[in-house]
Order: structure tokens, then C-alpha cells, then sequence
């Protein structure tokens, strides 16, 4: 399984580039259900001009029955950053689904294909053989792919590295509150904030047993999600040791990460903290966590 979402992304990459090598006006619909045997190519990178394309990365299992449907994205500049706005050109279907889906795209990251387990759906136990279709448009050309519990290649680990040798780092905005952990996540605010002025961030990471004699750090790095305006970051990156991100014990919430965040323009922001071990456990969809701040930000 473990290749299994980066051959569909392969097989949505071909489809463009067959698309876009006839050079037709019309739009077209690339769409993958399977998975596939296309591997990623780097000759398909461009600067800019090229489209976005949602990834399906997979599905696991809550202890409730609940499933969770994980979407990654990748973008095939390597220069250009694309805002898609949530509508006719960025939707999920069914609409009752349609909602945490990223606006702010960005080019492929550094030392890394693409941008992988960005957000998830959550679908009850009897979701059956039904499909969440995320679709985007990029200049006239549209690209869905379906997410769906029936296919066992896709079944994830959830937050636990194949092997059970790590997991996901424990992810919390609340030192006192419960901590989310995987794809998922946990969520915050709405905070308020006002244009032009910082809004100051902290989340807190820890890894719990057995995995709190893993000696590695833990990398968080921050992102806007979704918004009308630009953000800007006075820390994108920190690097927890683990003498930090032990701290407080086996039951303390572990090491405190903190940013600020600066809007342009008011409106309504998500913003995502990304706790994760390493670059290349993404490959084997594990092990990170996402944590998202709802900001409203006023004049």
C-alpha cells in the first residue's frame, strides 16, 4: 500500500501533461479511482503555469468505526503559489463534506514530491461504497479524485509507522487540553486578530509511550491554509529537541512551539501547524500531525 497513493498521484501528473501536450482550448477531467503505475517525473515541473492536483493518500480507522479520508495536494511549480478560493473552482462532493479543504497552495517543498496529508473527511462506519470527490479547476481544466473506504490498498496505519517503531507526535494549541495526534489533528479558536498587527502562536508537541525514548527531534512548521490575504510568519520552521519536547514529564504536553502571525487583509483564516518526525516518513504516510487555528481578522 505504502506506494500506493504516490502511483495515483503518477497517473493524475500523466493525465495532465497528455492533456496539456494536445494544446486543445477545451477543458478536460482527469480523474483517479485506483491505484495506478505512473511514477512521479520531474521533467512535468515547470516554474509556473502549471496546475494543482488533489491527491487521495488513503483512508484509516477511528476506534469508533469512524473513517477518516486523507487529501494531500501537489502543485507542479516549483515557482508559483495558486489561490484557489472555496466555490465553483476548489468544492468537495457530497457538499455536506465540503469544507477544510486548503485554498493556499504551495509549490512542491523542499526535499519532498509533494505536499502529502494536508487535511482529511471524516465518513460514519456506514459510509459503505460511497465516494468524496475533491475537484479543482485551474485555468479551464478540472482534476477530482475520489476518496473511498473500499479499497484495502489504501488502508493507512493512521499515526503508527508501519512496524509500530514511532508514531505521530501528540499535537495540542492548549497545555491543559487533549492533544490530537495523525492526519486529523486537532482544532483551534476562532481566534481574533486585526490586520497588520501579530497575532502570537504556540502549540505544544510531545511524543507519550513507547515512543518517548525516541531521542529524535520533532519539526513544526507552519502554513496558511486558507484565507483572502497573505500571512506572514515571523518563525515558519522550529526544530524541538528532545530534552524540549520531553519536558513536563510523561503526562506534560512536551515543548512549546511559537510564531506570529501577520495578516494584509481582513476576512476569515485557517492557519496549520505541522508536527512531524521526518521528511522521509511521508512516504510511507506516517508520522505527522496537523493542528488548525481558525483566526478572524478584522480592519
Amino acid at each position: 500500500m505504502r506506494w500506493a497513493a504516490c502511483c495515483a498521484a503518477g497517473l493524475l501528473v500523466a493525465a495532465w501533461a497528455a492533456t496539456a501536450a494536445q494544446q486543445q482550448p477545451r477543458q478536460s477531467e482527469q480523474r483517479v479511482a485506483g491505484p495506478g503505475e505512473t511514477q512521479f517525473n520531474l521533467q512535468l515541473l515547470r516554474p509556473t503555469g502549471g496546475p494543482v492536483i488533489p491527491i487521495f493518500e488513503g483512508w484509516y480507522r477511528h476506534p469508533d468505526g469512524r473513517y477518516e479520508l486523507s487529501f494531500g495536494y501537489f502543485n507542479v511549480n516549483t515557482e508559483e503559489v495558486l489561490e484557489i478560493p472555496i466555490g465553483p473552482d476548489n468544492f468537495i462532493e457530497p457538499s455536506r463534506y465540503d469544507g477544510l479543504q486548503p485554498t493556499h497552495f504551495l509549490p512542491m517543498p523542499e526535499g519532498d514530491r509533494r505536499h502529502w496529508g494536508v487535511f482529511t473527511v471524516t465518513v460514519p462506519a456506514d459510509f459503505g461504497d460511497q465516494d468524496v470527490v475533491w475537484t479543482l479547476r485551474v485555468d479551464g481544466r478540472t482534476y477530482s479524485v475520489p476518496g473511498r473506504v473500499t479499497r484495502p490498498p489504501y488502508q493507512l496505519h493512521g499515526w503508527i509507522f508501519p512496524g509500530d517503531t514511532t508514531a505521530s507526535p501528540l499535537l495540542t494549541f492548549d497545555p491543559a487540553g487533549e492533544p490530537g495526534r495523525g492526519p486529523w489533528g486537532v482544532r483551534h479558536g476562532p481566534l481574533q486578530a486585526a490586520v497588520g498587527r501579530p497575532l502570537a502562536l504556540k502549540v505544544w508537541t510531545t511524543r507519550d509511550a513507547p515512543f518517548r525514548d525516541d531521542g529524535r527531534p520533532i519539526n513544526v512548521r507552519w502554513f496558511k491554509h486558507r484565507g483572502p490575504g497573505r500571512v506572514a510568519f515571523s518563525r515558519v520552521d522550529d526544530r524541538l529537541e528532545a530534552d524540549a519536547w520531553r519536558a513536563g514529564g510523561a503526562g506534560g504536553a512536551g515543548g512549546a512551539a511559537e510564531t506570529a502571525a501577520t495578516f494584509d487583509a481582513p476576512g476569515e483564516y485557517v492557519l496549520r501547524a505541522l508536527a512531524y518526525n521526518t521528511i522521509r516518513e511521508f512516504e510511507f504516510q506516517c508520522c505527522w500531525t496537523n493542528g488548525y487555528v481558525h483566526v478572524n481578522v478584522t480592519d
